[in-house]
């Protein structure tokens, strides 16, 4: 999905993030990027949506997006996800 080690793409006038998620973190961050994929790290426990939670809460602050215009769509039960982001292009 992600093309030139970018960890987002545009399409569609949608932005997709590629994030790679660490659980049972010391505290929740974006601790930076590689591979292709954005390095995101939550304090929750992977159970019951927590930690995909805390990952849209955590990215809607640090982007300044709603957390309604934003949704996992690939990946909610797996480390990677890829999150789009609808009508908005974050990184310009």
């Amino acid at each position: 999905m992600v093309e030139d080690s970018k960890f987002y793409e545009f399409r569609d006038g949608k932005t997709y993030v590629a994030a790679r998620v660490t659980t049972r973190a010391s505290l929740n961050a974006i601790t930076g990027e590689r591979g292709g994929y954005l390095l995101v790290s939550v304090t929750c426990v992977p159970e019951n949506n927590k930690a995909n939670s805390e990952v849209i809460k955590l990215l809607s602050k640090a982007l300044g997006v709603p957390k309604s215009k934003m949704q996992i769509i690939s990946g909610a039960k797996c480390k990677t996800k890829v999150i789009c982001i609808d009508g908005i292009h974050v990184f310009s």
